[in-house]
């Protein structure tokens, strides 16, 4: 049993790999090269979005800490998506920067399995081909039965805008410097990778009246499953909403030679789904503005957020940008934009349970991986957390976001910063953010992360879902009773007895529309909190109302599942089988998939490899 874990890195990914394998008793020592940066956010201090509030919930619902904190220190929340079907509705928190880092110290100074440490790691050592330690910049060595490698884009960072280079992490912060080399040695294949940041500007510069306003929610939906809305309401601070103007265009395009991105400065490989805004006006010339959003940093800080204008451009140029933009004409830029490189790993080099194939004990999570985003990387941190501390957990595709998000990176690997988004996903509608619980809390409490108390409110609510589904299945009402209701919502009436669940069905109406009808209410959730009862009806209207679409995921899933549980034996010599194309032999050998299901998604691999694949193994069997 692994009794030591360490964690290299204190962003979003450290913060959950710590604090999930100390929960689960083992001793972890988390360094940062900054313990004032832990859980920092570099670039837009929110939390969700997306896809992403999807991986926030279901992180949440393993037990792990990003939900409970974003609850505690957001400063606006909404739903996005709302005019689509509920399997894209996406939660989205702006949070107070500087609350939300405080928050996360905190859980991770009061874990008492866990020690902070502010240093360097530039070596992990092995023996065997197994992690055995680590070495810091001091020379000190500190033993351990695992690492979880969560660089983020500190990893020989450098940040750029115009001619200026500086040698540095995100805002200034110092970079990792020792550790690429010793990755390297290791036999792992880094890529260079760049993602950048807006300025920040000061709110007295701004003129809020040439804008539109951005309120939060009225309703507050939290992240966490745990967190009852009516205590975590609060008072909500307004976004704004602003455009580009053919002048901001025109000045980016007569200045796009000085931008580090466009001069020949940056070499690494920037993200697709967050593009500067010289990227924006370049691949999208056609468009006439793009849209801007004001967001605050904060509620004890005068620094916003200019969220869709990220830049590598020279300040000077900057600041004629932004001041082109309504209500930013005499903006003062307290925090320049650039652009960031940074060091990651071809993640095809790991397992599903992010574990790299050829090191026991050695675990990556994060940026590292060639992910994007906060979210993305507080997935990744817990799964890599759980599985060194030795839970051996993976999470399939047709399990969460957050298992799309794992495969996708160690099958397929990629090229580009890797975004979340909801059309990775090929079973969107049982992988909604409402019930990311349903899914993966009881994997959470097997692990040991989620606590019996937390885990007996779960089955209440899961048990009294069914039963209510079941009595509204079982109710019939005759027309007398169930037209007047259709007259008011302007829907076709009934000629006979109808169920009460068929008429939850129906798109004018829903559960609150119908359950008055049932005359006797909802009791077998009586004893739970109000805010699990509201989603026990929640629940039971989407799985009611999205019944048919529901079962027809159920049932591709059902076989998806067939092709994962078909496993390929760990020993197979691919160059040995005979009608195997060449790219796919080198592919399979290369990634060594554990089953059907990830070698069909290799990249060069095809549906006749797949069968020829297939009858090797069944003639190997036979033998």
């Amino acid at each position: 049993m692994t009794e030591h874990i360490v964690v290299i890195g204190g962003g979003h990914a450290g913060c959950e790999a710590a604090l999930a394998a100390a929960r689960l008793g083992r001793r972890v020592t988390l360094f940062a090269l900054n313990l004032d940066s832990i859980a920092l956010m570099p670039c837009n201090p929110c939390i969700g979005g997306s896809a992403k509030g999807h991986l926030v919930r279901e992180v949440d619902a393993l037990g792990g800490q990003m939900g409970r904190a974003i609850d505690a220190t957001f400063i606006q929340s909404r739903m996005l998506n709302t005019a689509k079907g509920p399997a894209v509705y996406s939660l989205r928190a702006q949070a107070d920067k500087r609350q939300y880092m405080s928050y996360m110290k905190s859980a991770l100074e009061n874990e008492p399995n866990i020690s902070l440490r502010e240093g360097e790691v530039v070596e992990i050592i092995l023996n065997g081909g197994c992690v055995t330690g680590v070495r810091i910049e001091s020379g000190g060595i500190i033993p351990c039965d695992a690492v979880v490698v969560c660089t983020g884009t500190y990893l020989n960072a450098r940040c750029l805008y115009g001619e200026t280079i500086n040698h540095t992490g995100p805002g200034g912060l110092r970079r990792a410097v020792g550790l690429s080399d010793s990755l390297k040695q290791l036999g792992f294949t880094l890529q260079r990778f760049k993602t950048g940041t807006p300025a920040r500007i000061h709110r007295r510069s701004v003129d809020f009246s040439k804008m539109a306003i951005q309120n939060g929610d009225e309703k507050l939906v939290p992240f966490s499953f745990e967190t009852d809305p009516a205590r975590a309401a609060r008072a909500q601070i307004p976004c704004h909403l602003t455009y580009t103007t053919p002048a901001t265009h025109d000045i980016i395009r007569a200045s796009l030679h000085r931008s580090a991105m466009y001069s020949g400065v940056i070499e690494a490989t920037g993200t697709r789904y967050c593009p500067s805004i010289e990227d924006k006006i370049v691949r999208f010339a056609d468009k006439e503005r793009h849209p801007v959003f004001i967001e605050p940093e904060g509620l004890n800080t005068s620094e916003m957020y200019v969220q869709g204008m990220s830049s590598a451009l020279p300040e000077d140029v900057q600041l004629d940008v932004y001041r082109s933009i309504p209500g930013l004409e005499n903006c003062e830029i307290m925090r320049v934009a650039y652009a960031i490189e940074y060091d990651c790993i071809d993640a095809t080099q790991l397992t599903l349970g992010l574990e790299a194939k050829h090191i026991r004990g050695l675990f990556f999570a994060g940026q590292i991986n060639g992910s994007s985003g906060y979210e993305e990387a507080a997935a990744q941190g817990i799964v890599a957390g759980l599985n060194a501390a030795g839970a051996n957990i993976t999470i399939g595709r047709d399990d969460g976001y957050i298992g799309v998000l794992i495969d996708d990176l160690v099958t397929k690997g990629t090229k580009e910063p890797y975004r979340m988004m909801t059309s990775r996903a090929e079973y969107r509608l049982l992988l909604r953010q409402d019930n990311a619980d349903l899914r993966l809390t009881p994997m959470g409490y097997t692990t040991g992360l989620i606590p019996m108390p937390r885990n007996d409110i779960f089955l209440q609510k899961a048990a009294a879902i069914e039963a209510e589904k079941t009595r509204l299945q079982n109710i019939i009402i005759p027309p007398d009773k169930a037209n007047p209701l259709l007259a008011e919502k302007d829907s076709s009436p009934v000629k006979s007895g109808i169920r009460l669940a068929e008429l939850v069905k129906r798109p004018e109406l829903s559960y609150w529309d119908v359950v008055p009808l049932a005359q006797t209410p909802l009791n077998e959730s009586s004893a739970l909190p109000e805010y699990v009862q509201q989603a026990i009806c929640e629940q039971v209207n989407i799985q009611i109302k999205y019944e048919g679409y529901i079962a027809m995921q159920l049932a591709q899933a059902e076989n998806f599942r067939k092709t994962e549980q078909k496993l390929i034996p760990a020993d197979i010599d691919y160059e040995k089988i005979t009608g195997l194309r060449l790219e796919a032999r080198q592919k399979l050998n290369a990634l060594r998939p554990v089953n059907f299901g990830q070698a069909s998604r290799v990249t060069g691999v095809s549906p006749a490899d797949l069968s020829v694949l297939l009858v090797y193994i069944k003639s190997r069997e036979s033998i």
